[in-house]
């Protein structure tokens, strides 16, 4: 009976573990819950992964981020709102304590519909730009659908994104052929700030700009931003790891794009990518990629004759160690190795204030498994005693932050512990200068004793 229970429980905490690395009950707020008709294929793919998903109206006096205390919701996904606000339960104040408390958040905008005020100051909190009357059109030119928009120019046709960095991990364009094609309709783009924290999913091709319908002009003078400046898709993930993200375009999740034939300007067609790439960003932002894990760490020392005992809190001064930490990464339903990617380096910090070795830790096959990769560095402890921390540090866009702390104690050598003088090199001439001057002292010894002594001088008689 109690080996029944025991795989009912693993079972029912895979199961679990199956949906989202930090939860799966999903907030949905739309004006109406009718609405949700529109985005049945994008909201049956979530419920198809695990979420249990709740529809709230932004005015609904049961809607409640927090219930004593606590997260009430793991994820929020905010469809446009035509409300000026969104009521006293979904306050800027509120929905960055629900940042905080390590929540996630997936916006979505449309250019069709002012952003509620609650939202903006939002943005603004986290340095992400609209313009400053809350709404605007991005079109291209050079890069539109022809079946659908070839007069305003307004559904976009872009590539999926790939990373902008040698060093960054591919999340949402790996995979994907190389004509694939995002339809991008109606869209609202953002500008981001300097901070660290943010980072641009989707950016806009270079011949983009955005601008508000509403101005009737025949050239548009006072542009907000223009080409790669706009975020069609941005992120920010917090110091804790929760994620937030805007989506430009809503319309972009509706049933008719996600399988929409499209046609290029140069006469190309083919189906969208849009179902897969909402898959990757909504995967993203609750988490489920992207999400790493330490599943142990060991440092030991590494010498012959030496007990080699796992974690010591003591090393001395000089000693050869080796430091060896596992990581898994989750990738939707598992857990699997992390690998490094590109030109990244995983580094490890041994430092007192400040690192006196900074190293790059190497991929250790002998003791990785299938769910999880090892890397490890053998490195000699610096000639000062005190306290250390082995320091890994390790922050990436799109993935969440590891920061592990190990705190040891070097001390200094022992008075038996110091080599003997006659193996050290320098010592060597004062070592002979020291046997010299005793065989010298010796000879001189032996010389005095055993040498003969000279006869007595003879005593002659004085005459006169």
């Amino acid at each position: 009976m109690k080996s029944v229970l025991s795989w009912l429980v693993l079972l029912f905490a895979a199961v679990v573990s199956a949906i989202s690395a930090s939860g799966g009950r999903l907030l949905v707020v739309l004006d109406d819950v009718a609405e949700k008709s529109s985005y049945s294929k994008f909201l049956g793919d979530l419920e198809g992964r695990g979420f249990k998903i709740t529809y709230e109206t932004p005015k609904s006096d049961s809607l409640s981020l927090f219930r004593h205390g606590e997260r009430s919701y793991d994820h929020v996904i905010f469809f446009p709102s035509s409300a000026k606000g969104l009521g006293p339960n979904l306050t800027p104040n509120i929905l960055l304590n629900f940042i905080n408390a390590n929540g996630n958040i997936l916006l979505t905008l449309n250019s069709e519909t002012t952003t509620p005020s609650s939202l903006t100051s939002l943005l603004a909190e986290l340095d992400i730009s609209l313009p400053a009357d809350r709404t605007g059109l991005v079109v291209d030119h050079f890069n539109y659908d022809t079946s659908s928009a070839a007069d305003m120019h307004d559904v976009l046709l872009l590539a999926p994104p790939k990373p902008v960095r040698s060093d960054l991990k591919d999340l949402f364009s790996a995979g994907a052929a190389s004509d694939e094609l995002i339809a991008f309709p109606r869209s609202v783009g953002t500008t981001l700030g300097a901070g660290e924290l943010l980072a641009p999913i989707l950016r806009a091709p270079r011949t983009a700009y955005l601008y508000n319908p509403k101005e009737q002009a025949e050239a548009v003078d006072d542009l907000f931003a223009a080409g790669e400046q706009l975020a069609l898709v941005a992120s920010l993930q917090a110091r804790n790891s929760a994620r937030f993200t805007v989506f430009g375009s809503a319309e972009a999740l509706q049933d008719k794009w996600f399988d929409a034939k499209v046609k290029t300007t140069d006469g190309k067609s083919g189906k969208t990518f849009n179902r897969e790439f909402a898959k990757r960003v909504s995967g993203w932002t609750f988490q489920e990629t992207g999400v790493l894990r330490v599943n142990w760490i060991e440092h030991h020392l590494n010498e012959a004759g030496a007990s080699n005992e796992s974690n010591p809190k003591i090393y001395r001064v000089k000693n050869d160690v080796t430091y060896t930490v596992s990581l898994s990464e989750w990738a939707f339903t598992a857990w699997q190795p992390f690998s490094i990617s590109g030109d990244d380096a995983l580094q490890l910090e041994f430092s007192m204030l400040s690192p006196f070795h900074r190293l790059p830790l190497s991929l250790d096959s002998s003791v990785s498994s299938p769910e999880a990769a090892a890397y490890t560095v053998s490195f000699k402890l610096p000639d000062q005693h005190g306290i250390f921390n082995f320091k890994l540090d390790y922050r990436r866009p799109f993935l969440t932050y590891l920061e592990e702390k190990n705190t040891v104690s070097v001390r200094h050598m022992a008075h038996d512990e110091w080599p003997r003088s006659f193996v050290i090199s320098g010592a060597w001439p004062w070592i002979a200068g020291i046997a010299a001057t005793v065989t010298g002292w010796l000879a001189f010894c032996g010389l005095w004793m055993y040498s003969a002594p000279t006869d007595a001088k003879k005593e002659t008689k004085k005459t006169q």
